[in-house]
């Protein structure tokens, strides 16, 4: 039995993708994997395999102690550059934040990737390709999923929402990376629609654009509201109780919540970005710009069909970024690690 050391602490700020993407992990491997993994979390006993999901400095120190480590695998689902719009900090500290982060990545053996186009970037920071694979994120289909229309209704009626009433729903942090401003710019331009913004500053006062987010989180339009920060739990039924999953982003990595929706047959409309063509394309309704998020979900509203076909196109995705295809990937990823590390002594 190979034994896995998980580094994390993602599940200690609610509200971000990193920490969702690690407990779906997890569960994966104890639930499929029991008998081939020892899994265990955040210990210093010595391990065949020792993944970082987060870059704390206590999970930094501890990579010198390389023989108890065993094989050192970093989880990388971002870089320096794509936290721009999500925190702001002064420039001496970000430029230190910035030179620690790529430090941490290249004390590591292994990269995992959430997104093939992060590969370039981190062969420019003078790490080689053949450290680096990419496993795409998941979302498990028992925790999301389609619901029956008469639980939709009753889901609508319990959030006071009419059954004809279109919505657009929205997931995330609330901050300027998001495209929040866009979303609520949205909002006051189609005041016939019903706009839900589920999620809120994760990172409190240091979020960018704090002051100006928390002026409209408290006093919304009348067509808008914003949840604030929810139990992952809950997010199943607003995906269910939507028209329609918009994430205007300006910078992503691989959100868990396009995934989300996809699991629920949610029809999805992102702002277009380069790096989704390597991951999702063909099953998103693309837009370049306000205008044209806004064209779009006017024409969704007048056009059935066009919203099943997305509907269709949610459910093709879910089944690539399925559970059971992903779990193999990382089966063969651990199992391979210590594969080749034995090929090597034996040479």
């Amino acid at each position: 039995m190979i034994k896995i050391t998980m580094f994390s602490r993602a599940d200690t700020i609610k509200g971000q993708g990193v920490g969702s993407a690690y407990n779906e992990l997890i569960k994966l491997l104890k639930a499929r994997f029991s008998n081939d993994f020892d899994v265990q979390i955040n210990t210093y006993k010595k391990s065949d395999i020792s993944h970082y999901h987060t870059i704390n400095p206590e999970f930094y120190l501890s990579t010198f102690f390389k023989r108890r480590r065993g094989i050192t695998v970093g989880y990388v689902h971002f870089l320096p550059e794509t936290l721009e719009g999500s925190i702001h900090l002064a420039k001496p500290i970000q430029k230190i934040f910035n030179w620690y982060v790529l430090s941490f990545y290249r004390r590591m053996d292994k990269l995992v990737v959430v997104n093939p186009s992060f590969i370039p970037e981190l062969k420019k920071a003078g790490i080689p390709a053949e450290k680096i694979s990419y496993i795409p994120n998941f979302v498990s289909a028992e925790e999301f999923y389609q619901m029956s229309p008469e639980k939709k209704l009753a889901l609508r009626q319990s959030h006071k929402i009419k059954p004809d009433k279109f919505v657009v729903l929205g997931v995330g942090q609330i901050q300027k990376r998001k495209g929040v401003d866009d979303f609520i710019r949205l909002a006051k331009e189609n005041p016939e629609v019903s706009f839900i913004w589920v999620g809120g500053f994760s990172f409190g006062k240091i979020t960018d654009g704090y002051e100006e987010y928390k002026e409209v989180y408290e006093n919304p339009p009348a067509n808008l509201t914003f949840t604030g920060i929810i139990d992952r739990s809950e997010l199943v039924d607003y995906y269910n109780m939507a028209n329609i999953f918009l994430l205007p982003s300006y910078n992503e990595l691989f959100p868990m919540s396009i995934l989300e929706s996809f699991s629920c047959q949610t029809p999805v409309m992102v702002r277009n970005l380069a790096l989704y063509e390597s991951v999702i394309s063909g099953y998103y309704l693309g837009a370049d710009n306000f205008e044209e998020m806004n064209q779009d979900i006017k024409a969704l509203q007048r056009n059935e069909a066009l919203l099943k076909k997305y509907a269709c196109l949610a459910h093709d995705a879910s089944n690539y970024y399925s559970e059971s295809h992903v779990g193999e990937i990382w089966y063969d990823f651990y199992t391979g690690l210590l594969k080749k590390e034995a090929e090597e002594v034996n040479i």
